[in-house]
């Protein structure tokens, strides 16, 4: 019993790896093909400051 403790999971583990390799195998994918071309926008210009107080803050309901 305790065999089969050790046994069924490494089994499970190999059908995995296994079913993986003939994955890559039937549906070949090239590394350019998977990702598409992103434009880069470009950085927003830094937000600048007013000397100016803030005014009030609004009022509570």
């Amino acid at each position: 019993m305790a065999m089969l403790a050790v046994l069924i999971p490494l089994l499970m583990l190999g059908v995995v790896l296994v079913l993986g390799r003939y994955e890559e195998l039937l549906l070949p994918q090239d590394d350019a093909d998977r990702h598409e071309p992103v434009d880069v926008a470009p950085a927003p210009a830094a937000a600048t400051s007013s000397h100016a107080p803030a005014g009030t803050p609004a009022p509570s309901p």
